[in-house]
């Protein structure tokens, strides 16, 4: 008999990645907010929708969420209609939502209590990667619990490793996100100085991305960074809540932080802008509306 899964959050990452489970032969119920768009999701993938997070995990063996942040992530998971009220024991809660390291604890604390196993397993790669089914999952928990997650959330990642215990997946995101925003940062002024400078500035990329400067970000965000496009990948407004996430972090564990916070202030600039919803690369877009300012 096949496993059965249900998936709650059915936004542009969430959708591909319950399509995926269901493609690779778990028997999949989805739940999202906005009925609509599960509803639409049954109609491409098959599987079925549920009223409630509760009604979705009901039978269950794996329950996956990516929703948007600590407190939507509490809303999904405790309750009345949370999907640990319809939860088996021995079932396991899988979160794929970036959330912080203390929410993570605490959902995991109160799925013990029921005898239900936690996976905190934010993901990396974007809309692209989700759809693609080749995400980079990094995850927190109890290493027979993610043994047991592993094959399943392996049905959209490329690569799955646990860190440590409940909070290490999402602590391991923030050195992501953390990375991200200073190299982001470094391919915007590295682009606008190309420009102002009178470079080509594809050609330029073509030799420096064979050497030290190379990235993913330099390989998959340049073009649409030269012709001063944005409206897709992830979203700026997305970045900060990461960014708050890890600063708050930071200073509980006592660290410095200052390129991130700087880069956080800039991504302020940008939702001033207009952009909260323009791909995390519109950085450069702030540096020419600076230049333009000064001329």
């Amino acid at each position: 008999m096949a496993e059965r899964a249900a998936f709650i959050g059915l936004g542009v990452m969430g959708y591909p990645m319950a399509g995926y489970l269901q493609q690779k032969g778990y028997e999949t119920c989805v739940y999202n907010r906005t009925p609509a768009k599960a509803d639409e999701w049954v109609g491409k993938y098959g599987g079925s929708s549920a009223a409630t997070p509760r009604e979705a995990a009901e039978g269950a063996d794996f329950v996956m969420a990516c929703v948007g942040n600590d407190d939507d992530l509490r809303s999904v998971v405790l309750g009345d209609d949370g999907a640990l009220a319809g939860m088996k024991s021995g079932a396991i809660f899988v979160d794929h939502t970036t959330a912080s390291a203390d929410v993570a604890r605490e959902l995991a604390e109160v799925a013990a209590a029921k005898g239900v196993g936690f996976v905190d397993a934010p993901v990396s790669g974007g809309q692209a990667g989700a759809e693609n089914g080749v995400l980079t999952v990094m995850c927190g928990g109890d290493q027979a619990v993610f043994d047991k997650a592993k094959p399943v959330i392996a049905s959209y990642a490329r690569a799955c490793e646990r860190l440590g215990d409940v909070g290490a997946g999402q602590l391991t995101k923030m050195v992501n996100q953390i990375c991200i925003a200073g190299l982001v940062q470094g391919l915007s002024e590295a682009l606008h100085f190309a420009e102002k400078a009178g470079l080509d500035g594809r050609a330029v990329i073509d030799v420096i991305s064979k050497g030290a400067a190379q990235s993913w970000q330099m390989e998959n965000r340049y073009e649409t960074m030269i012709d001063d496009k944005f409206d897709f990948g992830f979203a700026v407004d997305w970045m900060r809540k990461d960014l708050g996430i890890c600063l708050a972090q930071a200073r509980t564990v006592g660290a410095t932080l200052p390129v991130a916070g700087l880069v956080d202030q800039f991504y302020g600039d940008i939702q001033a802008m207009g952009g909260g919803r323009w791909d995390t690369s519109s950085l450069i877009r702030r540096l020419r509306k600076h230049q333009q300012s000064y001329e």
